[in-house]
């Protein structure tokens, strides 16, 4: 079986949340299918062979059992031992077609199981090149062309007496996409329930001293005001502060929503199998240190019986509904109730996050510390807070990313309807080794990370100081219009530090206009100097600062204001209170304030306003000059529409995985192939070559120069072996070469220094002048293909001058890949020069994109450098590596 099932079997969600084993069948599950299709009612049986046959199902179960292969493949759905679907394709003779057959359990039904079935069925068909599938029906089955209809795939139907032929379209395009996603959210949401909105809790491992975690947890989940049952669970107690204990979770009146462990790692085990075996459907587990066997056995025991895991390692959960008022973790005090979500791996950062909110009067809605993620993650955090009707502001805090396209997906979802902020960690080495080690995953390289905040509408800060700073602006303030500050002051340092602080953070200082020029001075003292930034001077009143900041807020020039103050002695001597005039502005202002007061002693304050709301007050302008920054990204990122993929003309991605799998045949580890390989593949794709040949003697590359040089007959030799990876650094390149001589010299000279390695010469012919581009791909471990843009050349590692976005690339990305360099002046027609053909380079890059999706072989493109000339562009030299495939779907429904 090859796709995500090849090795081993996977588990998943019904759409009530029921967890269930997804397999390949195998020989040993005949009697099985036997049972299967031997309790069927005879209703059931008749619309599965269209007669009620016996001898049909047991058949049907014999050949479902028949080894699997790129022609027949089965699968299995499993509940806690017992299969109760079978799904299963028989390739046609007709090239890319299968007939597919779906049977469920009686009893199974309207619970999503043939739907998932079919997903992960059609997930391995792709893989062995099925683009089809055909499965006939009898057209009174309603259920079964319901389940192909709602699909999310192509379906056409022919109707023929009785019978319905159905034709499926297996294209994994974004309607799929959307259903997929759809129907995981519903499972998900369902599975969540016992986890975030339990009606009983049950500590186990609640100790009678003060000190252990779990009589901390037991005691804020009373002290909480917990509306449900609760239980401790402690062999040497009766009760513990006057909650009921009992001896096991096997002992209690009846089986928990959800079980808080907190015992030593060696217990872990043994109370996950006894709390699946007793029918609990959440867990939260808060003891660290389960060594691999120990995390083993807690995950299959929670896999085995259905149970959602957060942990182990983790603070706990929380859910401040008034309803509910649960508070499952060992924090210092309870979230008050409010409407941020908080999800972080670190217990540390969750602590933090939790005082900072705290401070700042921000209330929680849900709370989760995820711990080691064995199960619960980033992705399912966020989708309960879509879907929970309280939550409108996110702050995630991920270390690591299990399934980073499905959580793209998902948080580009999310952030059209909250902001979702998150601390950018493991921006360096060190920090990504941390992560690495601290998080038991993959760590994320920057340019990879960044790639995908960008994609997804996240808002990537550097710090949890930095996030805080932007939450209280998210909370409190309208999103700015744009980039347009207006800096007001009554201390002229305090202007010049804040007008630093804006530009620097990307933020723009406009020239007022008139009109607002003229009624700022007719309401400002006399001296004011009203250019921008605004010195109200320190004679201002209270109430002129207020009909000042009323008119800024009011124009449509003006997308935010900073407000930036010192006391002084002339407004405490009149009385005036300067803040509050910053305060008492309308509740409904247009645009958002943000208050700079230096001697603030706290980065960030709330302050209440006199007609509703609140207003941040910053200790310094950089901060609030990068929470205004980031809330005006925010603003550009929801206008912009979601863009869109294109598929370009002219590309043979059959072709480009036959050609892969044809080099991968004499190659079975894989590696860098030679000139021609590479020069086909880029071809399927239609990417554009610099001519070349290949000479291997002396006599080859002059006859290769003197039909390649070009108008002035200068040519290029490129030394060729396995493995040459830097031409240029090895020096293994000779350039403009004229005449018969010079070339015979620069083949010798390249042969003598690199004599038992070089296998031959690239001849090319020298290019014209241009600008040297770098475009590549990259297949990164854990995120996926990714799209790197940027300037190429010698200089490329030096100037470290690039971009890069997740495949696949919408127009968008494309347009954004080529304007993030520092170089993009270069491409657009700096100083009056000609526009590079931006065109081709957008081409390029969709078909890169194209290619990085298609051929799962390729592992590595570096085409570099890429030559563009405002009539043109050419890739002058291209290496690809391609590795032996791993089918991987990252769309398919599946738990960690």
């Amino acid at each position: 079986m090859t796709g995500d099932l090849s090795s081993s079997a996977i588990h998943a969600l019904l759409a009530d949340g029921t967890t269930v084993r997804v397999r390949a069948v195998e020989p040993e599950d005949r009697d099985q299918l036997h049972r299967l299709y031997a309790q069927m009612s005879p209703e059931n049986l008749r619309m599965r062979f269209f007669a009620v046959s016996p001898r049909s199902a047991a058949l049907a179960a014999d050949h479902a059992c028949t080894p699997s292969g790129p022609g027949h493949r089965a699968l299995a759905a499993e509940l806690q031992g017992r299969i109760i679907g079978l799904a299963e394709y028989d390739a046609c003779d007709e090239r890319g077609s299968a007939e597919l057959a779906v049977a469920v359990a009686d009893g199974q039904h309207h619970r999503g199981v043939g739907t998932l079935l079919v997903e992960h069925l059609a997930s391995a068909a792709r893989a062995d090149g099925i683009t089809l599938f055909l499965a006939d029906a009898l057209s009174e089955n309603a259920e079964v062309l319901r389940l192909f209809s709602d699909l999310g795939l192509r379906v056409t139907r022919r109707t023929d007496g009785p019978e319905t032929r159905c034709t499926i379209a297996l294209d994994q395009d974004d309607a799929y996409l959307r259903a997929v996603e759809e129907r995981g959210r519903t499972a998900d949401l369902a599975s969540m329930e016992p986890l975030f909105r339990p009606r009983s809790v049950a500590v186990v491992g609640a100790g009678r001293r003060p000190g252990s975690v779990g009589r901390a947890v037991l005691r804020h989940l009373r002290t909480s005001g917990f509306t449900g049952r609760l239980f401790a669970v402690n062999p040497h107690a009766h009760a513990l502060l006057g909650v009921p204990s009992y001896p096991a979770v096997a002992a209690l009146p009846f089986p928990p929503d959800l079980v808080v462990v907190a015992t030593p790692a060696t217990a872990v085990p043994t109370v996950a199998e006894e709390a699946g075996e007793a029918g609990v459907h959440a867990m939260v587990v808060l003891s660290a240190g389960l060594d691999p066997v120990q995390a083993q056995a807690l995950l299959t025991a929670c896999r085995t019986h259905g149970i959602r895991l957060v942990g182990p390692n983790c603070l706990g959960v929380a859910n401040t509904d008034p309803a509910l008022r649960m508070d499952a973790t060992f924090a210092a005090g309870h979230p008050r109730p409010g409407t941020a979500g908080i999800g972080v791996q670190s217990g540390g950062v969750g602590i933090a996050l939790l005082e900072g909110l705290a401070r700042l009067g921000i209330g929680v809605s849900t709370f989760a510390s995820l711990g080691d993620k064995y199960d619960v993650s980033g992705n399912d955090m966020l989708q309960w807070w879509e879907n929970d009707g309280t939550t409108d502001l996110a702050l995630l805090h991920l270390e690591s990313f299990g399934n980073p396209r499905a959580f793209s997906r998902t948080a580009r979802r999310v952030t059209r309807r909250m902001p979702l902020l998150t601390v950018d960690a493991g921006r360096t080495d060190a920090g990504r080794r941390a992560a690495a080690s601290h998080s038991a995953a993959a760590a994320t390289g920057t340019l990879t990370r960044q790639a995908l905040f960008i994609q997804a509408g996240i808002t990537a800060t550097r710090s949890v100081g930095e996030l805080l700073e932007a939450a209280a602006l998210f909370h409190a303030q309208p999103l700015p219009a744009g980039t347009r500050v207006a800096v007001v002051t009554n201390a002229g340092g305090a202007g010049v530090l804040a007008a630093d602080a804006c530009v620097e953070a990307g933020l723009v200082l406009p020239a007022l206009t008139s009109d607002l020029v003229g009624d700022l001075l007719a309401v400002l003292p006399d001296g004011a100097a009203v250019g921008n930034p605004v010195d109200v001077t320190a004679a201002v009143a209270e109430d002129e600062l207020g009909a000042c900041l009323d008119r800024l807020t009011a124009h449509r020039g003006v997308d935010a204001v900073v407000v930036a103050l010192v006391p002084t002695a002339v407004a405490a001597a009149t009385g005036d209170d300067l803040v509050r005039a910053v305060t008492r502005g309308p509740a409904a202002r247009r645009s958002p304030v943000a208050l700079v007061r230096l001697e603030q002693d706290a980065s960030v304050r709330l302050l209440p306003a006199a007609e509703g709301g609140e207003i941040p007050s910053y200790a310094q302008p950089h901060a609030a000059a990068r929470a205004l920054a980031h809330a005006a990204r925010r603003t550009a990122w929801l206008a912009r529409p979601p863009g869109t993929r294109r598929t370009p003309e002219g590309i043979d991605p059959p072709r480009a995985r036959a050609v892969a799998d044809q080099w991968l045949t004499g190659h079975p580890d894989g590696g860098w192939p030679g000139p021609r390989t590479c020069a086909e593949l880029l071809g399927c794709y239609g990417i554009p070559q610099s001519p070349w040949a290949w000479a291997e003697t002396e006599d080859d590359a002059v006859r290769a120069a003197e039909h390649l040089g070009g108008s002035d007959g200068r040519v290029v030799l490129k030394a060729h072996w396995p493995g040459l990876v830097h031409k240029s650094e090895q020096h293994a390149v000779r350039l403009d070469l004229l005449g018969e001589a010079q070339v015979r010299s620069a083949y010798q000279d390249l042969r003598t220094r690199f004599e038992g390695l070089m296998t031959g010469v690239v001849v090319q012919p020298l290019a014209e002048r241009g600008t040297e581009l770098l475009a590549g791909i990259v297949q990164d471990q854990v995120f996926g293909p990714l799209i790197i843009f940027g300037l190429g050349g010698t200089a490329t590692e030096v100037f470290a001058d690039r971009a890069a976005r997740l495949a696949p690339l919408t127009d968008l990305d494309v347009h954004d890949l080529i304007a993030s360099p520092r170089c993009a002046p270069l491409l657009f027609g700096a100083s009056g020069a000609d526009p590079l053909d931006l065109d081709g380079l957008e081409q390029l890059l969709h078909r890169l994109s194209g290619m990085a999706e298609n051929v799962p072989q390729l592992a590595e493109a570096d085409l570099n450098p890429v030559l563009a000339t405002p009539g043109g562009l050419t890739v002058l030299d291209a290496r690809l590596r391609l590795l032996p495939p791993r089918p991987h779907d990252p769309y398919l429904r599946r738990l960690r």
